[in-house]
């Protein structure tokens, strides 16, 4: 589990590609300081495990549906990436809930600069659209950030300076892709208002919470 506060910014110092998947080494200082084999690092958004760690770097194993959810695969040696270590009992939920798992990703459509902050306006499916709210949050290349503005083709944020000096976000362009992550609440929520499916996958039951049981039992 992570915050969404990139705490560094790292570099891709190898990448070892397989036929569907891939392995990646990754410079970095801050995250390693107390890091170990089988620790979590979020990666561009992304939940990776540490499988050895060697100096100023550390490796991960990167899995074919990894790679077709994200935008890890267009990494190249050089490329920056953003790096949080997984949330410790003891931290400050300075961000919000983000779990590493990729929803999909976005394309950056443009960035207008507005006085000391950089409108930054992301195309995306609707599959992705559909949970994210005006003044929510949403997890973008694992930066936690907050929706200014949302329709039916894209959404908004606004980028402050020091989310942009201390993460990868402003150093990319328009026709870039990013990785997004949606907050998981609203999807628990949807999935909860369904009507669960028999076991046989056949059809619904008469359990599930719906807008009749909420009204018997003073909700609406």
């Amino acid at each position: 589990m992570f915050t969404g506060i990139v705490e560094e910014v790292g570099v891709i110092s190898g990448i070892l590609r397989g036929r569907v998947s891939s392995s990646l080494k990754i410079g970095a200082k801050k995250v390693l300081e107390d890091a170990k084999v089988g620790d979590s690092i979020c990666t561009n958004g992304v939940c990776l495990t540490v499988t050895s760690l060697a100096g100023d770097a550390f490796s991960c194993d990167v899995m074919a549906e990894t790679l077709r959810r994200s935008n890890l695969g267009e990494l190249r040696v050089g490329s920056l990436v953003n790096l949080e270590r997984a949330l410790s009992v003891t931290s400050r939920l300075g961000g919000h809930i983000v779990s590493g798992h990729i929803d999909g990703t976005g394309t950056i459509s443009s960035m207008e600069k507005e006085d000391n902050a950089v409108w930054v306006t992301i195309d995306t499916q609707s599959g992705i659209l559909r949970y994210i709210v005006e003044k929510g949050s949403i997890a973008i290349d694992g930066i936690s950030l907050t929706v200014a503005y949302v329709d039916d083709r894209s959404f908004k944020v606004s980028v402050i300076p020091h989310t942009a000096d201390e993460t990868i976000l402003l150093r990319k362009k328009p026709g870039d892709t990013v990785n997004l992550e949606n907050d998981i609440i609203g999807k628990y929520v949807e999935k909860l208002m369904m009507p669960d499916m028999d076991k046989g996958g056949g059809g619904s039951s008469s359990y599930g919470l719906t807008l009749d049981f909420l009204m018997k039992n003073g909700f609406a």
